[in-house]
């Protein structure tokens, strides 16, 4: 792939009186391409630097275009570089180039017009000063969700301009929160030498305008601004970051290095030069790009992003009929929550339809109350709020749905339910609607047979809570049309849903993979192994929650309801343990005492009596052992049926379906990296799922690698 260059683009502005001229640099990616930086680019701003000071001008200021700053390093770049040298060598230019920022001769501003993340937001600190819009938005510096740490002056510039506070919970606490970023006025609220542009109306032009004046004001002393107090007490500084490492263990159970490696340079910030800060960061950088770990991240940041642009075996988008009005069969919370999402990002009436008129009621009342709270929230306007709760309305009545583009059934996930369901709302349907199940588990080609035309038929498995999570599985059965499979594509992407295609298998992808894993655990704890020991092992693995925990959430009646229905397709692999009816039985959802998340030591009470349980335990390294292979096998069989293309999209549902960690890469690189699907050997040795260096450190001699 040939590396893509962000221009930097230098205009000479004369200040007023005998102000002198101020040097504006602006990066710009082209093409409708946000600015990134890669060592070409950050070459050409260097010369650019040199360009503005060649011009005798009295300071210089940096911004972006169409509300980018600067998204940060070329993460291709990143992924593609195959030795230690050349990954120092990009640590070293980083440092080299936007140090230069804070060194020049006269001042330098940073003008945040937008988005400015990661090597983005570096080049910012490095300014002398900065300004930001309101709400640009966002901001942050996300390498440690990369498996890397801020390595072009992010951990010392962050930690001795704002703090140590600040400096860990924009770089460390965000990262354990999923990547959180922020916004323009909450930089300037933790930085002193940033000024807040407070109107919302500015374009580009009008805030760069905006912000040369302020820098006009600073130039001729009449605006001071003072760098910050840092508190640089060893006691309490350390006592921050010690308070920080025990969240990052709670979180990953030492499972992913960055975050410690970060930990270790924000400490050493309080007392080390710059120079020395900068050397130990490109130190650090250069070590973590070399790990597996960084390419695993690396490979799911970029999968993530590209599935959502472009699902693998979608049809065409000019096939895809037009939806103006959505009907949803059913009224419980799952049906109202989509309900709400679709009408809010579609902007489209919805018909919240139910056979209980009590049911219809406790659903728009939901509907209302979410509003509402969105609302004061600020994040509804009153038009908005307005807008939804008149645009969506219940009935009794299938001749309601008649009109409607799209249908999604939605009600208890009962085969037999759902079927009879859709055999009495389909007379009253266009013949043009398409018609869609939200099931998670089960058979589309049963319930398609009931249709007089199944060919506008298709699964759309989303997943809870449904404003949140990204995840949409389309299920196309096998009368499923082109026209329809294409309309679940487009309305996917409507709603912001990151898509993947999945013949009509049970359990789908998600669910089948939780449920191998739960049957595995289960069967150990059968067989002896103490429950807590046995909820411990995945633990090293960085999960977000333990698989206990995980059942508390989503409900054992649910989890045991889809173990039953892949066990009547393969009992073999799929056994129901009669510990969990028996925990179902009982009406216990939480296993676990509730305890904070990183101190699950017991049982909750009455637990151990109710399980019946063998002599044979096993220890943690043997249940993790087996849950693994378990997967493995589980993995290669979705792969060989053709349930999923590819082992992306595997990746693709349990990152953004599972919360499978970006650490890991997903699921697969995990296994490849454990050497767990030996029993698939071929004649070439052992088989992966993905090719060497894709989702891992290159072999030396290989430069590149499939993406």
């Amino acid at each position: 792939m040939a590396e893509l260059v962000t221009q930097s683009t230098l205009r000479l502005h004369d200040l007023p009186g005998e102000g002198g001229q101020f040097a504006v640099i602006t990066l710009s990616g082209g093409s409708g391409r946000p600015a990134t930086l890669s060592p070409a680019s950050l070459e050409e701003l260097s010369d650019t630097i040199d360009a503005a000071l060649a011009a005798g001008v009295v300071g210089v200021g940096l911004t972006g275009v169409d509300r980018v700053f600067c998204a940060g390093a070329d993460l291709t770049i990143l992924a593609s570089v195959a030795t230690s040298d050349q990954a120092l060598e990009i640590a070293q230019l980083g440092h080299r180039v936007l140090g230069r920022l804070g060194e020049l001769p006269v001042p330098t501003f940073a003008f945040i017009n937008g988005t400015a993340l990661g090597g983005g937001l570096e080049a910012a600190l490095h300014c002398t000063y900065r300004t930001v819009t309101a709400k640009a938005a966002p901001l942050g510096l996300p390498e440690l969700t990369l498996g890397l740490i801020p390595g072009w002056g992010g951990t010392w510039l962050l930690a001795n301009i704002a703090g140590i506070d600040h400096a860990l919970q924009v770089i460390v606490d965000a990262a354990l929160s999923g990547g959180r970023t922020f916004t323009g006025r909450q930089l300037a609220s933790f930085d002193p030498r940033c000024a807040l542009i407070e109107s919302d109306d500015f374009d580009s032009d009008d805030f760069v305008t905006a912000s040369i004046a302020w820098a006009a004001r600073v130039l001729r002393g009449e605006v001071v601004v003072e760098p910050a107090e840092i508190d640089r007490d060893e006691q309490r500084w350390q006592a921050a970051v010690q308070e920080c490492l025990a969240r990052v263990d709670a979180h990953l159970h030492g499972a992913a290095p960055a975050p410690y490696r970060a930990l270790q340079l924000l400490s050493q910030a309080r007392t080390s030069t710059r120079d020395d800060g900068f050397r130990a960061e490109d130190a650090t950088f250069a070590d973590l790009l070399m790990t597996d770990d960084s390419r695993a991240a690396l490979y799911a940041f970029t999968l993530t992003r590209l599935r959502a642009r472009k699902p693998g075996g979608a049809p065409d988008v000019a096939l895809a009929r037009q939806v103006q009005t959505v009907g949803l069969i059913g009224a419980g919370l799952m049906a109202s929550q989509l309900a709400l999402h679709i009408c809010r990002q579609l902007r489209v009436p919805v018909i919240l339809s139910d056979l209980d008129q009590q049911q219809v009621d406790k659903g728009l009342t939901w509907i209302r109350d979410q509003v509402a709270s969105l609302e004061n929230k600020g994040q509804l306007s009153a038009d908005a709020a307005a807008m939804i709760t008149s645009s969506i309305t219940g009935s009794v009545d299938k001749a309601d749905l008649g009109g409607a583009d799209l249908v999604i059934e939605a009600v208890f996930e009962d085969l037999g339910v759902k079927t009879a369901v859709l055999a009495e709302v389909e007379p009253w349907l266009r013949p043009d609607c398409v018609m869609a199940t939200n099931t998670s588990s089960l058979s589309l080609a049963t319930m398609g047979a009931v249709l007089t035309n199944p060919g506008r038929f298709v699964g759309m498995h989303f997943f809870n809570p449904v404003a949140r999570m990204p995840l949409l599985e389309i299920i196309r059965a096998a009368n499923t049309d082109d026209a329809t499979l294409a309309t679940a594509f487009a309305v996917g992407k409507q709603l912001g849903k990151s898509c993947v295609l999945v013949q009509d298998a049970p359990g789908f992808v998600v669910n089948r993979l939780l449920t191998r894993m739960y049957v595995e655990l289960m069967k150990t704890i059968d067989e002896g192994t103490p429950v807590v020991l046995a909820d411990e092992a995945l633990r090293p693995l960085g999960l977000p929650m333990s698989p206990l925990e995980l059942l508390a959430l989503i409900g054992p009646a649910v989890m045991l309801h889809v173990n039953e229905t892949l066990a009547a397709a393969w009992p073999d692999r799929f056994p129901v343990s009669p510990n969990l009816e028996a925990i179902v039985a009982s009406g216990t959802r939480n296993v676990l005492a509730v305890h904070a998340r990183d101190d699950p030591t017991q049982l909750a009470p009455g637990v151990q009596a109710m399980l019946s349980v063998g002599d044979r335990p096993s220890t943690q390294s043997e249940v993790l052992t087996r849950i693994r292979d378990a997967l493995a096998d589980e993995a290669w069989r979705m792969l060989d049926e053709g349930v999923v293309r590819e082992a992306e999209d595997l990746d693709t549902c349990m990152l953004l379906g599972a919360g499978w960690p970006v650490h890991l890469g997903g699921i697969t690189p995990w296994l490849d990296r454990s050497w767990l699907d030996r029993s698939h050997d071929d004649a070439t040795g052992s088989r992966r799922f993905l090719a060497p260096g894709v989702a891992s450190v290159p072999p030396p001699g290989v430069t590149s690698v499939r993406r």
